[in-house]
């Protein structure tokens, strides 16, 4: 995959561009769920081999809840949403209107609200990426892992092959402005071999 790390300066800021409106996207349908205002940072976007993530996350050894979606359509592959679990924990409580500081736990009613969140946020970018590329790109029912990082961000995990293991990790922050809360996720984005291929085709073009 040497072609990924070749990318020039204003390729990689289409890729930043497409992580921004992915995340405006998923802001709004957030502060619509929660009938609150929620702003967001400019996301950082990384390119890194998938061993190379889980430092970016969090510890190896901290919990962090993680819902997986596939990626259908045009393009194939998977997305992942990574919280910390005390950031899971504290989305889960904005997300059920629930007091702050009121849970500590992630049940059955909390994990509902999670993966609930990660459809919003992976339909949010996979919609921005399917209007940048011009494709239709469908994301699958969600599913939720609450486990060490290390533990998570596996090939087994992900059943993602060692010959495509580069990804798009996106960092952002989410300030909840009611609660005046920062909670800070990361979204990653692992296309298939022939869809990585694709979107780096049409980022060469853009």
């Amino acid at each position: 995959m040497e072609d990924i790390r070749s990318l020039k300066a204003n390729q990689l800021d289409a890729l930043r561009e497409v992580a921004n409106i992915g995340a405006g996207h998923a802001a709004t349908a957030l502060s619509q769920m929660i009938g609150g205002t929620i702003m967001i940072s400019v996301p950082t976007i990384n390119i890194a081999r998938l061993e190379d993530v889980p430092p970016q996350v969090s510890a190896p050894e901290e919990p962090v809840a993680a819902v997986l979606m596939n990626m259908l359509g045009d393009l194939t592959g998977r997305t992942l949403l990574v919280l910390p679990r005390q950031t899971a924990v504290k989305l889960a409580g904005i997300m059920l209107r629930r007091q702050m500081g009121s849970d500590s736990e992630l049940g059955q009613v909390e994990q509902s609200a999670i993966k609930e969140a990660g459809n919003i946020l992976s339909g949010a970018y996979l919609n921005a990426l399917s209007d940048f590329m011009g494709l239709m790109l469908l994301p699958s029912p969600p599913s939720l892992a609450v486990d060490m990082s290390s533990a998570v961000l596996t090939t087994a995990y992900l059943q993602f092959g060692t010959d495509r293991d580069y990804v798009f990790c996106v960092e952002t922050e989410f300030f909840m402005q009611e609660v005046g809360e920062h909670l800070r996720g990361f979204f990653l984005l692992l296309p298939d071999v022939a869809s990585l291929h694709a979107i780096l085709r049409a980022v060469r073009v853009a």
